[in-house]
């Protein structure tokens, strides 16, 4: 493993919506099946309205920008093969009283003990894993990605509408997210054995079911040689996964360069930069998890590319991703531009569309 320029993958979820009205699809065994027959292996999600994808390990963005390109592309063509459209989002924009679950022995196990919870996911998000030489790394890496997780949530944003209505939240997707037991901020770890520890405890106690369970933001992967990084909601373009998974990348590498111990940063510091971060997204202010005081979201992303910035410039990535930046600000993340397509109209239609164009921005 080269500590310098590690491998990095993303799983992006994606929402199947009904063509006419918006309302998820439940499709996702029909769009895999297609999938499969043009040699795309999607992953079943707890739902039946939702999809994975999963990229190769690369060790280049350009690469891994293409694949998910492809992905995309490739994915939204099956969808509506099946009557569905593709949509990069992180809640339903119009969704019913619940979502039909996906009938495997896991999720329906998972239905039996966490009841309501199951039936009110839809949720979708991107993880992104960085290969790390053993799972202690993992661990301590992540003690080091914490601080900066609430700035990674208020970049991504992309889930403001839900039930038709403005909820208030750039990423409504956060604050339901946390109702599971497991999820959210995760907490400061001394050791792989701290870890497993509190794992153990988790599935004794039955607030997990298996280790897959563990949805905290930053953990050791349970499948792979990697750290898993789950704060975001899925990007509403290609870029924006790309832009992400590379500033994560990044501050993997600058972790494990890092000779300074990692901050330990409270819970309750942490919980509340969260839901400023869920509740302003990019576009207002945040906290700074160092300090505990507040600065406009685009500051704290400043600082987490300076940060990154060495590690950035070792893999070539600087300008891919001060321009991907650029970008997203004056354009707008997935938050705004969702916002601003339902106040045109007051139309969720609207919105779907807008979502649509966006999950194919930039493919082919």
């Amino acid at each position: 493993m080269d500590a310098a320029s590690p491998t990095v993958g993303v799983e992006e979820e994606f929402l199947l919506a009904e063509p006419i009205s918006g309302a998820p699809s439940p499709r996702n065994v029909e769009v895999a099946t297609a999938a499969a027959e043009i040699g795309i292996d999607l992953q079943l999600e707890l739902t039946r309205c939702q999809v994975e994808t999963n990229t190769a390990v690369h060790t280049q963005t350009s690469e891994l920008l293409d694949e998910l390109r492809r992905l995309r592309t490739a994915v939204a063509g099956c969808a509506e093969k099946h009557g569905a459209r593709l949509l990069a989002v992180a809640v339903p924009p119009a969704v019913p009283d619940a979502f039909p679950v996906t009938d495997t022995p896991r999720y329906r196990r998972i239905e039996r003990n966490f009841g309501m919870l199951a039936h009110e996911q839809g949720l979708c998000g991107c993880h992104v894993h960085v290969g790390v030489p053993n799972r202690e790394t993992a661990v301590q890496v992540g003690n080091y990605l914490r601080p900066w997780l609430p700035v990674l949530l208020a970049l991504t944003a992309n889930s403001p509408i839900y039930r038709a209505t403005d909820t208030g939240y750039a990423s409504w997707r956060s604050i339901m997210w946390r109702r599971w037991p497991s999820a959210g901020p995760p907490p400061f770890f001394d050791s792989i054995a701290d870890y497993d520890d509190m794992v153990e405890m988790m599935l004794a106690s039955g607030s997990i079911l298996d280790t897959a369970m563990v949805y905290w933001d930053v953990r050791p992967s349970a499948t792979f040689p990697t750290v898993e990084v789950r704060v975001s909601d899925v990007p509403a373009t290609v870029e924006e996964t790309a832009l992400l998974a590379t500033l994560i990348r990044a501050g993997v590498v600058m972790a494990q360069q890092d000779r300074r111990p990692p901050p330990r940063v409270s819970a309750e510091l942490l919980r509340a930069a969260y839901w400023k971060a869920a509740r302003s997204g990019l576009d207002g202010a945040g906290l700074d998890t160092l300090t505990g005081r507040p600065f406009p979201n685009h500051t704290l992303l400043a600082r987490l590319i300076d940060y990154v910035g060495p590690a950035l410039e070792q893999s070539g990535d600087l300008d891919f991703v001060t321009d991907t930046v650029e970008a997203v600000v004056a354009r707008g993340n997935g938050a705004r531009r969702q916002r601003a397509a339902l106040h045109a109209h007051n139309d969720v239609i609207d919105v779907i569309d807008t979502l649509a164009a966006a999950t194919l921005e930039g493919c082919y």
